[in-house]
């Protein structure tokens, strides 16, 4: 293929691959952060009911004597579950009879009670303020919170969706670019969000960008990386979502109003925006849709910035004529969604690929969610998640060029299947083994995350592949949404949801022994490039030991 030549003459891993990682990577540490935000900004803190006794200075009710505020909370709230005051209910007339030395439960029924007409008192202790405090997301509104989530993880649907089709025909910069605008926009406009129903509007249409910015990072740093770097450039960006764990905690440690957070975690994309627009597009989109003139110039851009200037002034339209005579037609008609379905080479790849996306999606989410029993800071466990996460990753990359692609990438999810179903088996009194057995299999899903950003994305020609990595991101975040509602399963067996999560990455990893082998291959660019690596594999036949051993026998 000639691109790859190309590249090499410019540079494959220079100085300007450097740059490109750094520019891209930074961004991806501030999506996480939006990512995660509402771990902070939507917390609940401890709330009761507003009572007259204690909350209005100016109350007109008589107070027997001098009263501390334990006995006047005692009187005005009635406990809870846990022996705490109740966070729903308080009583319609104080219940002075409960102050008496021999009272009991019995002194009050629920008769005497009613819900929290005036509003909630809140516990500022941690939090000055969240999306909970503001618009009071509790009791009979509890609902209302998780709804913001998936309201969130809907727009990361939708924008994969969209991004993914629209990268592929008005180029990968370009998409980035007007998503670090938006992004930084709707979040900062997130952030002074009059009513709920505005707030969860804007994240929407927020959300909607960052999934164009979580693909388009990963296929730039790709095209415009050789063969041999590529794996070590991908690594860098999914350590950036690690890093991006450990700065949320940072920034929600300093900031505890949840609109300050919101935005402090937005304005940082105004200067990605800006300095986005210096980024070179990818040349190899460039060249197969057939806009050679920016395609050339955008090489010797790089050529310069990586220090050959010699390949720079001898690369000309001539040479890039020359080198892609094959390859590249202004004509070339444009691919297709429909086309991933349609191709024999492609259709497998496509619906293997969907099906890796969603499996790793689904088993993290449903896993995470039952590790939030682990301790009450939330920022040492956000932090501690993404300082876990990097070692894990380094060590993936080492894997990567020893396994190889499909290897890796089949051995984490049936690694990651297996020691769910093993939780099954082991009694709930072994806390730590079962804590042991979640934590190896988050981090093969951590190593299934990295390998798939590089190994599914090395499938596909590179005139559909940002619609084949949106399709992904669909998948993904529709394993994101169903993962968490299968432990409502629970009620039929308390191990059925470990069941589903088990066998799901299970399946799908065996199903990934079924795509090509892609370690130190080229990226295709067009959809005869598929069918041509297709045909060489099948002229190939079997190999050669196999042969000679059948031979002997």
């Amino acid at each position: 293929m000639a691109f790859p030549e190309l590249l090499d003459q410019v540079g494959g891993m220079g100085r300007f691959q450097v740059l490109q990682a750094m520019a891209l990577v930074v961004p991806i540490m501030w999506i996480t952060t939006q990512n995660l935000a509402e771990n902070f900004s939507a917390a609940v803190p401890s709330h009761r009911c507003w009572v007259p006794l204690l909350d209005n200075s100016t109350s007109q009710v008589s107070i027997p004597g001098a009263l501390s505020p334990e006995a006047l909370l005692a009187v005005s709230v009635p406990p809870g579950p846990s022996q705490q005051p109740h966070q729903c209910l308080r009583f319609r007339q104080p219940q002075w009879q409960l102050l008496a030395p021999n009272a009991t439960a019995a002194n009050w029924s629920e008769a005497a009670t009613e819900p929290c007409v005036d509003g909630w008192v809140y516990d500022h202790s941690t939090f000055t303020s969240t999306i909970v405090t503001k618009w009071d997301l509790v009791c009979d509104s509890q609902f209302l919170k998780p709804v913001s989530l998936s309201i969130y993880l809907a727009g990361i649907l939708v924008g994969a969706a969209v991004c993914g089709p629209a990268s592929d025909r008005f180029g990968r910069r370009t998409v980035l670019t007007w998503n670090y605008l938006q992004t930084a926009v709707l979040g900062s406009v997130a952030a002074f969000a009059p009513t709920f129903p505005l707030y969860c509007l804007f994240r929407f249409l927020m959300a909607c960008a960052v999934a164009g910015i979580m693909m388009n990072s990963g296929s730039l740093l790709i095209e415009w990386t050789s063969t041999q770097a590529r794996p070590l450039m991908i690594t860098l960006n999914t350590m950036g979502f690690s890093c991006g764990q450990m700065l949320m905690a940072a920034v929600a440690y300093g900031v505890r109003d949840w609109w300050l957070l919101q935005l402090a975690i937005s304005l940082p994309f105004v200067l990605c925006f800006v300095y986005s627009c210096w980024l070179p597009e990818s040349a190899r989109w460039l060249l197969i849709t057939g806009k050679l003139d920016w395609g050339l110039r955008e090489l010797q851009k790089v050529a310069a910035i990586n220090g050959r200037r010699a390949a720079r002034d001898a690369l000309t339209m001539e040479v890039l004529l020359s080198a892609l005579q094959e390859e590249v037609s202004r004509d070339q008609d444009p691919a297709r969604l429909g086309t991933l379905f349609r191709t024999p080479e492609l259709r497998l790849r496509t619906w293997v690929s969907m099906l890796i996306w969603f499996a790793t999606a689904f088993t993290f989410y449903g896993l995470a969610l039952n590790l939030q029993a682990l301790g009450s800071n939330i920022f040492l466990l956000q932090m501690l998640m993404g300082a876990v996460d990097l070692p894990v990753k380094m060590g993936m990359l080492l894997l990567l060029s020893r396994l190889g692609r499909r290897t890796l990438q089949a051995g984490s999810l049936v690694l990651s299947g297996l020691c769910v179903l093993a939780n099954t088996l082991v009694p709930h009194e072994l806390g730590a083994l079962r804590s042991a057995l979640a934590m190896l299999g988050l981090g093969a899903l951590g190593t299934s995350l990295t390998c798939a950003n590089i190994f599914l994305s090395e499938l596909f020609p590179t005139v559909l592949r940002m619609t084949a990595v949106g399709l992904g991101q669909v998948a993904a975040r529709v394993g994101a949404i169903l993962g968490p509602l299968v432990l409502l399963l629970s009620v039929y067996g308390p191990s059925l949801p470990l069941l589903v999560h088990g066998t799901v990455p299970l399946l799908s990893g065996l199903a990934a022994l079924l795509l090509p082998e892609t370690q130190n291959l080229p990226l295709p660019d067009t959809i005869q490039d598929i069918q041509n690596q297709a045909v060489k594999k099948v002229r190939q036949g079997p190999p050669r030991g196999v042969v000679l051993k059948a031979t002997q026998l």
